[in-house]
């Protein structure tokens, strides 16, 4: 019974302590202007201070959100056009991509690999499942075996007219 209560005091001890890790950012800081910028002038926020902690939730839940091998990306969907986990799985992977981008030199292609030894090939970065179905028609009658998969997809070029 005392081993119960220490483990329960000390697993309250730690969330506390995590808690209190976590900076609170406030609206005032995010809006902050740079020194010698030459505009003078003030801005005055009033607002409920429970605003502050939600607004340092989303920052910090959405922080690493999505975060992959170092490379921070979005929900999105890509199609899968190779996978394999047999002896020269990295050789016909290779091919397969490079048959890829002779065909569909427009479209990025990833090679991927994931334990425990499956080589894949994933194409295209699409928002949502309905722009990959698009190009998956194309895609199918060259890659029978393509299917679209849910992924973590590069951010949209935003600078594209």
């Amino acid at each position: 019974m005392i081993r119960k209560d220490i483990t329960v005091v000390f697993f309250f001890l730690l969330l506390t302590e995590a808690l209190l890790a976590q900076p609170l950012i406030k609206t005032s800081d995010l809006f902050q202007r740079e020194p010698g910028s030459g505009h003078l002038g003030q801005l005055a926020i009033n607002q409920d201070p429970a605003l502050d902690t939600l607004i340092s939730r989303h920052i910090l839940a959405n922080k690493n959100l999505f975060r992959v091998n170092n490379h921070y990306g979005m929900e999105g969907y890509r199609i899968q056009i190779y996978a394999s986990s047999n002896r020269n799985a990295r050789e016909e992977s290779n091919k397969a991509r490079a048959e890829f981008i002779n065909l569909f030199p427009d479209i990025v292609s990833y090679p991927l690999y994931a334990e425990p030894g499956y080589f894949k090939v994933r194409v295209g970065d699409f928002r949502t499942k309905i722009e990959a179905t698009k190009l998956f028609q194309i895609i199918s009658k060259e890659f029978p075996g393509a299917y679209i998969v849910p992924d973590v997809i590069n951010f949209p070029d935003l600078n594209i007219k």
